[in-house]
């Protein structure tokens, strides 16, 4: 008897239209309604044999479990290519590195940010970054088809503004574990086409799907406040905030993860991390993920040294999962690469002592983690009363209607409360500044906490920083900056528009996913003297040369003083020959003035674009 799932067919049946949209874009049969208004075409609920391989997100479930037996945390690998086959032969590398060791991967197959946007308003971002960052949903099944997933579960990076339509195609797919990517972090509200609300909504969408067909879901995630500086605390209210829906989805905790960034250079501040999270979240599993933001030393061997400093971390704290990273790579990492930073890790965790640390250091920081979470948590909740950690169960988020808890969150958001200094929502307001200090903790600074919450709750840095006001205009010209194409990282951006508005110049900042005509023709609303363009998925030869072929069109090449940034080589294999290219012959085959990659000295890259416009006063 075929399992009821009410709340998946609902879900049909209230965006068909995006579910049309999305067979249209991508290609793939998706769920449809007949003429009776039944659904057609919905895979039976998991577990079910798929390929010879009876697949659940239980699989998963046994993997985390077995790491706390072995002490080991299960390796989750990111490799994803363009094509299956691709991606099927380059994972054999991983796969092969894996039977040698004796240990089983949980793969994560890397998809292309054109998952990001949503089929019915994005047609043409999907259109122009076909096939780029990782395999297509259609090559998702030729993998699983292949073997993909068959000893090594995988998971998708179904994020962006319809993560439930990117979890029914995973469905459709025969994947044992889905991960549906962060529910409610300012990072992903408004990322995109979609506002905060939007985004809130398709995040619970996808948990209910999930919990309906028992998928494995990488439910929130630390990582990513922790990358755009937000404050550990901020994350872990965050995260509960999204454990409260997944509570109100009926999802199994026994299927559900959070994502964590450990940093490797203050390992008491990673174990009191850890154990903050580990004693707070209502979730059975954490996934350890390597800090890469730490500016690790440019040699490749020092580099993976600073990677393995962050495998003792996730060893020692019980990690659950843990994500290998194979030496700097600029784009997609080759199967040999990822195998030789599975060997390296593993080897890491093998030999690396487990002994339980009690140091009183690491009470009083997770003490403090928690203080700050339930602080915020209590604001956003709107308490009378501070809560405290031992309150915030499954039984505590019954007490909610979703639609109500859904209203908190982005109130949340939209007022300042969930705040971190880089988020990403157009929506979100923004007020919070931190500081990073010496002992590797991202702290506030005085006068800069969450709006709304009590400052006594909030780690203050101790620090002398020097907050910069406002940035006094000085300077005649103005700065069109934007990401172009299906592309949503807008960190490396931030960076430079930061760096160009404290040298006095107006930025009028598109953030993510524009057309390249889009960018042009603001830069001549405007009448902007500088444009820069970004783009990570290596499309920069299809997606910088349009920006500058508007420009002429529109009478105003010859004014506009064109940059560009990101990632030219999509593989890890290419971007070597494209920087000597650049060497050899400028950049002129990227149709840009100047290009400005990973790794860039933003005072050089200032330094430039003022030359520049000197050289056009004269």
């Amino acid at each position: 008897m075929i399992k009821a799932r009410p709340n998946t067919e609902a879900i049909i049946r209230e965006d068909i239209d995006k579910i049309k949209a999305y067979e249209k874009a991508f290609g793939v049969k998706m769920p449809s309604i007949d003429a009776e208004g039944n659904i057609q075409d919905l895979p039976e609920a998991y577990p079910r044999e798929v390929n010879g391989v009876v697949r659940s997100g239980y699989r998963l479930s046994e993997l985390g479990r077995k790491a706390v037996e072995t002490g080991n945390p299960v390796q989750n690998p990111i490799l994803g290519r363009n094509s299956a086959e691709e991606t099927f032969n380059e994972s054999k590398h991983m796969y092969d590195r894996a039977e040698k060791l004796g240990i089983t991967l949980f793969q994560f197959v890397h998809s292309e940010a054109t998952r990001h946007i949503d089929p019915l308003d994005g047609i043409e971002l999907i259109e122009q970054s076909r096939g780029k960052g990782g395999i297509t949903p259609a090559g998702e099944r030729e993998f699983v088809q292949m073997g993909g997933g068959s000893k090594h579960p995988i998971r998708i990076n179904a994020t962006g503004d319809t993560t439930h339509l990117n979890v029914l195609n995973a469905l459709i797919a025969g994947f044992d574990g889905t991960d549906i990517g962060p529910v409610i972090h300012v990072h992903f509200g408004g990322r995109g086409i979609h506002d905060f609300k939007t985004k809130v909504i398709s995040g619970y969408k996808a948990i209910q799907i999930c919990a309906e067909n028992h998928m494995f879901v990488q439910l929130d995630t630390h990582k990513h406040i922790n990358n755009i500086m937000g404050t550990d605390g901020m994350a872990l209210a965050m995260v509960l905030l999204s454990e409260g829906l997944a509570v109100k989805a009926g999802l199994d905790r026994a299927l559900s993860a959070i994502q964590m960034n450990v940093g490797g250079i203050n390992l008491l501040a990673d174990l009191a991390l850890v154990k903050a999270f580990r004693e707070t979240i209502w979730s059975e599993f954490i996934i350890a993920v390597p800090e890469t933001f730490q500016n690790p030393p440019a040699d490749l061997i020092a580099e993976q040294a600073h990677f393995a400093r962050m495998a003792v971390s996730a060893k020692l704290a019980g990690a659950n999962f843990y994500r290998p990273k194979a030496a700097e790579n600029v784009g997609i990492p080759t199967g040999e690469s990822m195998a030789k930073a599975i060997w390296a890790t593993q080897n890491v965790f093998d030999n690396t002592y487990k002994v339980e640390i009690k140091d009183p250091y690491i009470d009083r920081r997770k003490e403090e983690i928690q203080a700050e979470a339930m602080a915020v948590l209590t604001t956003v909740l709107k308490k009378d009363k501070m809560l405290q950690v031992e309150e915030i169960n499954a039984e505590f988020w019954r007490q909610y209607e979703a639609e109500e808890l859904i209203e908190l969150i982005v109130e949340a958001g939209k007022s300042g409360i969930l705040d971190t200094p880089r988020a990403g929502g157009w929506d979100l307001k923004r007020f919070v500044k931190t500081n990073r200090d010496v002992d590797g903790i991202r702290r506030y600074v005085a006068g800069y906490t969450p709006l709304g919450v009590e400052e006594k709750y909030m780690p203050v840095t101790k620090e002398n920083v020097v907050v910069d006001g406002e940035n006094e205009i000085t300077k005649k010209e103005k700065v069109v900056l934007a990401t172009v194409g299906a592309d949503a990282h807008v960190v490396g951006i931030n960076m430079v528009k930061e760096a160009i508005e404290k040298a006095g110049y107006e930025v009028i900042f598109l953030r993510g996913m524009n057309l390249p005509e889009t960018v042009a023709e603001v830069a001549a609303e405007t009448k902007a003297s500088v444009v820069g363009v970004s783009n990570l998925l290596g499309l920069g030869r299809e997606l910088f040369p349009r920006v500058g072929k508007r420009l002429e069109e529109l009478g105003l090449k010859d004014d506009v003083v064109l940059l560009a940034g990101g990632r030219i080589g999509e593989k890890e294999e290419e971007h070597e020959a494209l920087e000597r290219k650049i060497r050899e012959e400028g950049t002129a085959f990227l149709g840009v003035d100047n290009f400005f990659g990973p790794g860039t000295d933003l005072e050089e890259c200032v330094a430039w674009i003022e030359g520049e416009l000197e050289k056009k006063r004269k």
